[in-house]
């Protein structure tokens, strides 16, 4: 008797769909939905987004100001949508000390030693998962760094990177683990320059729902100690606990003790008042850095960075960041945040980006 079998089952069809790309010679992943015109895609190095788009009005609205090349993307130039780790913004001198041992980041540099923002950004990364559903659709990258990799940084760290992206909305998950055999400093952060299509920046609102402003000197490194932190009416940064519009203010500085809502969750908000968009910035805890790019090698001041970290700057030479930085072998911590978008007379509901972890 010959064996009945059922017929294949058709392959599952959804709207959201991951691929490989070549963005400006840049290898890439792009995560697309076919049916609202959602779009975004992030670099191998670094799991760099480089481009964040919606459909509203029935055109395409940039969101982000993202490397365009493969040249512009190796030279770092201000870190546009670069996600930060082991560490967010300056060491101080690039030396620190670290259960009790002195490390210099920069060996044999003298004159100006200015180093920020990590190394995973500089990372090639591997793609390890996707998926795609009719809500949205993820990309995990993974990779490390090694114990004897760095001058400095003699600590060995996995990572992963979860990118995600909804119809209105996308979402970051980064995930240390320790696999060295000792204790690592450690914090994370992203650094993305977020716009409203071609509305220019002194014409939007921004609101930050943070009590307090960190307090730096010259170089831009925070004040020793409580003096670092100053309540925001008494703060020579702007107050941005009501919305307020940019105009022509020049940001570069970092805002703390940021309320959050009944989910846990820290809502910064920037809004255009001519049209009703507005992109609503989630975190799950720590600081939020402001800066206006005013120092951009391209299109200064075309967007603005608000950027999600979770400790301050110079964090591993700071004694009041010691228990937040400090991962022990085989621990492992995440850090997440991300953005919604919402046309006019649209609600936003941070954080409901598919697959991100919160």
């Amino acid at each position: 008797m010959t064996a009945l079998h059922a017929p294949a089952a058709p392959p599952v069809s959804t709207p959201f769909r991951v691929r490989t790309v070549d963005h400006g010679g840049i290898a890439a992943v792009e995560l697309r939905d076919d049916a609202g015109g959602a779009r975004a895609v992030f670099a191998l190095r670094g799991a760099t987004l480089l481009d964040w788009q919606v459909e509203d009005g029935g055109e395409g609205l940039a969101l982000t100001d993202g490397y365009r090349s493969a040249a512009e993307l190796a030279d770092q130039n201000g870190v546009r949508n670069g996600i930060l780790a082991p560490f967010p913004n300056r060491i101080a001198e690039g030396r620190y000390r670290f259960d009790g041992v002195t490390h210099d980041l920069l060996p044999g540099v003298t004159g100006e030693r200015l180093i920020y923002h990590g190394f995973l950004r500089e990372l090639d990364l591997a793609v390890v998962e996707t998926q795609a559903s009719d809500t949205g659709a993820s990309v995990l990258f993974a990779g490390e760094i090694r114990a004897d990799a760095r001058p400095g940084y003699p600590y060995a760290l996995a990572f992963e990177v979860r990118a995600s992206l909804g119809a209105r909305s996308i979402g970051l998950t980064i995930t240390a683990t320790n696999v060295g055999d000792r204790a690592a400093p450690y914090a994370a952060g992203w650094h993305p320059y977020f716009r409203l299509g071609d509305a220019p920046l002194d014409a939007l609102e921004l609101t930050v729902p943070a009590t307090h402003s960190v307090v730096t000197d010259r170089k831009l490194l925070p004040l020793a100690g409580e003096a670092a932190f100053l309540p925001v009416a008494h703060s020579p940064l702007t107050d941005f606990r009501t919305p307020r519009r940019l105009g022509a203010l020049v940001l570069d500085g970092c805002y703390a003790g940021a309320t959050a809502d009944e989910d846990g969750l820290i809502r910064s908000t920037l809004r255009d008042p001519a049209s009703g968009r507005q992109l609503t910035v989630w975190q799950r805890s720590g600081l939020v850095h402001l800066f206006t790019g005013d120092t951009l090698a391209r299109d200064p001041r075309r967007a603005l960075a608000i950027e999600p970290v979770e400790a301050m700057t110079d964090a591993f030479n700071r004694p009041d960041c010691a228990d937040r930085i400090r991962l022990e072998p085989g621990a492992s911590r995440s850090f997440a945040c991300g953005a919604e978008f919402s046309a006019a007379g649209e609600s936003a509901t941070p954080c409901s980006t598919p697959f991100a972890t919160v």
